[in-house]
C-alpha cells in the first residue's frame, strides 16, 4: 500500500480507537481525536498531512452547518436572538480587534495580517461544549446559545476575513465596500437559502422513495452553499438558513419511514465529519511547525499563549460587560425575564472553544500578494490558529465540566416537564381522534376498546410521572410490562437468527423484521 492508502485507512482507525478511548475516559471526544491526531503526526514515517482549504470549506463544512441548523432549537434561539446577534457580529468584531492589536504590538506582525488573523480565530466551534453540556444536563437555553452562536459567527467572521486578506494582497481598504459586502452578503445569503430551502421542500414532499428523499437531504447543504459562495454571498447563512427551513417544515411534509431512516443517516454522518475534521487538525501540527523555519520555539510558545489568552479573555470580558449595558438601556420586563445570572455567563463564556472553520481559514491564506510577495507571516498565522484551536478545545473543554459543577449550573426540570406534557397532549389527541373515528363503520369495536385501553393508561401514566395525578402504581406496572415485552421479543429475534442459520430465510428477511421488532421495542419507553 502507498503512503496515501494507508495514512487513510490509519486515519479510519485512528478515529474509531479514539473515540472509544474518548468515552472510556469520559471526555468529550473532539478534545482526544486533537490530541491523537497530533501525536500521530508526530510518529516517524507518516507522510506530512496537507490539508486543501477548499476541500475543508466546501466538502465538510456545508453538511457540519445543514445538520446543525436543522436540529436546532428554532424557538430558544429566537428568544436568544439579540444576545446570539450580539456574540456573532460584536463579538466577533470586538475579537479581532483585540488579537490584531496584540500581534501587531507584541510581534510586529503587520496590521492587515494582524487582522486576518484576528478574523481566523474569532468563530467558535460549539461541538466539545455542547456535547459537554448536555451530558452534564446544563439548561437548554445555555446550550441553544453556544450552538446558535456558532452558527451564525462563522458568516461574520468569514466576511471579516475576506476583507481583511484582500487588503493584504492589494493593499487597498474601504470602510463603504466592507459595510457593503458584509451587508449584501448576509441578505444574499439568506435570500439564497430561503429559495433553496423552499424547493428542496416542495421537492421532498414529493418523493416517496427513502433513499431518494434522504440522498437529496444530504445534497441541500450545497445545493445552497456552493451558489451563495459563487456569488460572493454568504454560504454560510446560506446553508444555515436551509436548514432551519427545513426543520421547520420538514415534520409536516417528511413520511415517518423516511424520518426515522434520516435522523440515523444524518447521526452517523455528522460524527464522521466532526471526527475525521478533529483528526486532521491534530495531523497538521507537523507540517504548521516545520513552516516556522528557525523562530525561536520559546518566542513561538509566548506568542501562542498571548493570543490564545487574548481569545479567551475578549470573550469573558465581553460576557460580562454588554448585558450589563443592555440592561441599563432596556428594562422591559420581558427582558428582565430572560436575564441569566454570572454564573450561566461564565460557562457560555468558557465554552467558546475554536475549530475547523478557523483553520480552514488559515488553510486558505494566498502564498502570495499581487506585487508578487510572500504573505507576511503565513506560517505564523498557521501555527497561532493551530494553538488556538488546541488551546481552547484542551483547556476549556477539559476544565468545562469541573466549572459547570462548580457553579452549580444545572437544568431546573422544565424540559423533561416539557417533554412529558407533550407526550401527554400527543396521547390527549390520539383519543379525541379514537373516539372520532369509532363513529365510522370501516372500524371494529373490539379494536377501538383496546387502542382505547392502550392510550388511557398512557395518559394516566404520564400525568402521573408529571405530577399532575396522583400515582396509583402506573410506573412499577409500565417497567414490568416493559421487561415482559423485551423478553418476547428478545425470544423473537433469537428465532429469526436460527431461521437465518439454517437457511430458511435470508438475511434480508431477517435484518427486515428485526428492524420492526427493534421499533417495537423503542416505543417501549413512551
Amino acid at each position: 500500500m502507498h503512503g496515501t492508502e494507508l495514512l487513510i485507512v490509519g486515519l479510519l482507525v485512528g478515529v474509531a480507537g479514539l473515540t472509544a478511548l474518548a468515552h472510556r475516559l469520559d471526555v468529550p471526544y473532539p478534545i482526544v481525536l486533537v490530541i491523537g491526531g497530533a501525536l500521530f503526526g508526530l510518529v516517524p514515517g507518516v507522510p506530512e498531512v496537507h490539508l486543501n482549504p477548499d476541500v475543508v470549506l466546501v466538502v465538510f463544512l456545508p453538511p457540519l452547518l445543514y445538520g446543525a441548523a436543522f436540529f436546532a432549537n428554532f424557538n430558544d434561539m429566537r428568544a436568544n436572538l439579540r444576545a446570539i446577534s450580539l456574540s456573532s457580529v460584536g463579538l466577533v468584531l470586538a475579537t479581532m480587534v483585540a488579537v490584531a492589536a496584540v500581534a501587531h504590538a507584541l510581534i510586529d506582525m503587520p496590521w492587515s495580517a494582524a487582522f486576518a488573523l484576528g478574523a481566523i480565530v474569532s468563530p467558535t466551534d460549539p461541538l466539545a461544549a455542547a456535547v459537554v453540556m448536555r451530558r452534564l444536563g446544563v439548561p437548554r437555553r445555555l446550550v441553544s446559545n453556544i450552538e446558535g452562536e456558532g452558527l451564525f459567527n462563522d458568516a461574520t467572521a468569514l466576511v471579516a476575513y475576506r476583507v481583511a486578506v484582500a487588503v493584504v494582497i492589494g493593499g487597498s481598504f474601504s470602510l463603504a465596500e466592507a459595510g457593503l459586502r458584509f451587508v449584501g452578503g448576509a441578505i444574499g445569503g439568506i435570500a439564497i437559502g430561503l429559495a433553496v430551502g423552499w424547493l428542496i421542500a416542495e421537492l421532498r414532499k414529493r418523493i416517496e422513495d427513502a433513499q431518494l428523499s434522504i440522498a437529496v437531504s444530504l445534497l441541500s447543504a450545497y445545493v445552497a452553499f456552493i451558489p451563495a459562495d459563487a456569488i460572493g454571498a454568504s454560504g454560510v447563512l446560506a446553508a444555515v438558513t436551509t436548514g432551519i427551513y427545513m426543520g421547520l417544515r420538514g415534520p409536516r411534509i417528511i413520511p415517518a419511514r423516511i424520518r426515522l431512516q434520516g435522523f440515523y443517516v444524518w447521526d452517523l454522518l455528522d460524527f464522521i465529519t466532526n471526527a475525521t475534521l478533529f483528526v486532521l487538525v491534530g495531523l497538521q501540527l507537523r507540517s504548521v511547525a516545520n513552516g516556522l523555519g528557525d523562530t525561536a520555539s520559546l518566542s513561538i510558545v509566548g506568542y501562542a499563549a498571548a493570543i490564545s489568552a487574548v481569545v479567551i479573555g475578549t470573550r469573558l470580558v465581553w460576557l460580562f460587560t454588554t448585558p450589563y449595558m443592555i440592561r441599563a438601556l432596556d428594562r422591559r420586563p420581558s427582558q428582565r425575564a430572560r436575564r441569566v445570572g454570572w454564573r450561566p455567563r461564565l460557562v457560555i463564556g468558557w465554552g467558546g472553544m475554536r475549530g475547523a472553520v478557523s483553520l480552514a481559514a488559515a488553510l486558505a491564506l494566498p502564498l502570495e500578494t499581487d506585487a508578487g510577495a510572500p504573505f507576511p507571516d503565513r506560517n505564523l498565522i498557521l501555527f497561532l490558529t493551530f494553538a488556538v484551536i488546541f488551546a481552547t478545545l484542551v483547556l476549556q473543554g477539559l476544565t468545562l465540566p469541573a466549572l459547570i459543577r462548580k457553579l452549580g449550573v444545572e437544568a431546573d426540570g422544565s424540559e423533561e416537564s416539557e417533554e412529558l406534557s407533550a407526550r401527554l397532549q400527543a396521547t390527549k389527541a390520539a383519543l379525541a381522534q379514537i373516539d372520532e373515528l369509532a363513529a365510522e363503520e370501516w372500524t371494529r369495536d373490539d379494536t377501538i376498546d383496546r387502542m382505547r385501553g392502550l392510550y388511557e393508561y398512557r395518559k394516566r401514566r404520564l400525568a402521573a410521572r408529571g405530577g399532575w395525578i396522583e400515582d396509583d402504581g402506573y410506573e412499577d406496572r409500565s417497567l414490568a410490562y416493559q421487561q415482559l415485552v423485551q423478553s418476547v421479543l428478545a425470544a423473537q429475534r433469537a428465532r429469526l437468527v436460527e431461521l437465518r442459520d439454517e437457511g430458511e430465510v435470508s438475511n434480508e428477511v431477517m435484518n427486515r423484521v428485526m428492524r420492526e421488532l427493534d421499533l417495537e421495542e423503542s416505543r417501549l419507553e413512551i
